[in-house]
């Protein structure tokens, strides 16, 4: 078993239709897939030339990491998405059957790590960066990532875990995203939470919610624990009472 302890500081999360603390206390009391929406959070903390270039997903990200990285300099970000920019890579791959010029801007801005790249350039930000696109239990890879800068000294880490709706054509291969969010935690040293790791001999059947919410259903309530698992892991979310 693998044990890692953190603090999660503070938390801000975006979906449609869900931006305040009380509009997520109100789902995660009553959890339901929103309706299809073309809604993008408010980025209008950036200027408007740099705000063209962010797509929906990047748009969520940026609204729920800024606030929390504001007043703050060298700031390790952990950036996680199983499947990154699948609208503008769906938009580049039909350019290419229809044998029609590829964009360089839209193929450098659909790539996983286009969003730490952009978040570097408009914050001057030069700290450590990842970007992870892990399987259904990326959020837990994230905080292993994210803890183990904590224990290089870091004073603070930035997560971000962001799903974009995907393009009907995915709706075979991609079930795990039940409408666009983006989650941001602070997290820094302590022993407020524990993350232990144990492995199933058995394969074992996902979550109804994606992790990164169900985790913030957790944070809303009062529980102290909340489990997440994937194929033969499972993953234990523990809080201090």
């Amino acid at each position: 078993m693998s044990v890692i302890n953190f603090n999660i500081a503070q938390w801000r999360a975006w979906a449609p239709g869900l931006e305040s603390v009380d509009d997520w206390q109100a789902w995660s009391r009553q959890p339901v897939v929103l309706a299809s929406s073309d809604a993008a959070p408010d980025v209008s903390f950036l200027p408007a030339m740099q705000r063209r270039r962010l797509s929906r997903l990047a748009r969520m990200a940026f609204s729920v990491g800024w606030p929390l990285a504001d007043g703050r300099t060298d700031l390790p970000l952990v950036f996680i998405s199983r499947h990154g920019e699948t609208p503008r890579t769906f938009e580049i791959l039909r350019d290419l059957a229809a044998d029609q010029p590829l964009s360089p801007t839209q193929f450098s801005l659909s790539v996983h790590n286009a969003v730490i790249g952009l978040w570097s350039i408009m914050r001057g930000e030069t700290s450590e960066m990842t970007a992870l696109a892990a399987a259904g239990d990326g959020l837990e890879h994230g905080m292993l990532e994210a803890a183990a800068m904590l224990d290089e000294g870091a004073p603070a880490v930035l997560l971000i875990v962001a799903e974009e709706q995907p393009p009907d054509a995915y709706e075979t291969w991609i079930d795990d995203v039940p409408f666009p969010y983006a989650v941001a935690l602070l997290l820094t040293p302590g022993t407020d939470w524990q993350l232990s790791l144990n492995s199933s001999t058995q394969s074992l059947s996902k979550a109804h919610w994606p992790h990164a919410l169900n985790l913030l259903r957790t944070l809303l309530g009062q529980q102290t624990t909340c489990q997440h698992a994937w194929k033969n892991r499972v993953w234990t979310w523990h809080r201090t009472p």
